[in-house]
């Protein structure tokens, strides 16, 4: 089968990892808790910052938050090596900039994700991952992102929800963490 993966807030924790960094930039002490609560992607509106501000903070420490030391979800890594042992394809399709392509796909290599050189697709608009994502043939696809996964329906493309909390609007399949990967495909086979 072929299993299509989002990068950030699916397979890595990249916006609890950029909440830290904030609170210690900002010299803010905000609890996981606020964190937890935000309904929006962006998580600048707790730190009292507007979009402008939190967008240009996000820019300026943007090296930081993708290449150092952001996290796997837990079970993450282990749940797709044992895919690709298993025979399956693994994509990675995310809208990360252009720019940031090969170190975001050095990086994932890094945390010991299986990752092809051409089965890696970086820097497109949320309108042109839809449009790979349906090119791909995917059998399965993983993203947090309601603006992608509102788009994404139809066809034998099993489109599955990576739990957040500006996402729980959403209806469809949902995954809470990595280790009921198994027991979503078991479901498929019945």
């Amino acid at each position: 089968m072929k299993f299509g993966f989002d990068i950030d807030d699916t397979l890595i924790n990249l916006r609890g990892y950029a909440f830290t960094i904030y609170n210690k930039k900002l010299n803010r002490n905000l609890a996981q808790d606020v964190f937890d609560a935000l309904k929006t992607v962006e998580i600048h509106e707790p730190f009292g910052l507007t979009n402008v501000e939190g967008k240009e903070m996000w820019n300026t420490l943007r090296e930081e938050i993708y290449f150092s030391e952001c996290p796997p979800y837990p079970d993450a890594v282990e749940t797709l090596l044992e895919l690709k042992e298993q025979g399956h394809e693994i994509y990675y399709i995310t809208a990360r900039p252009g720019e940031h392509g090969e170190r975001t796909m050095n990086w994932m290599k890094k945390q010991g994700f299986p990752v092809d050189d051409d089965k890696f697709y970086c820097g497109m608009k949320d309108h042109e991952k839809v449009k790979i994502i349906e090119e791909l043939g995917l059998d399965f696809y993983f993203d947090d992102k309601p603006g992608v996964l509102d788009t994404l329906s139809g066809g034998s493309l099993r489109v599955v929800v990576r739990d957040q909390s500006y996402n729980r609007h959403l209806h469809g399949e949902r995954l809470l963490h990595w280790k009921e990967l198994k027991e979503l495909l078991s479901s498929e086979e019945k």
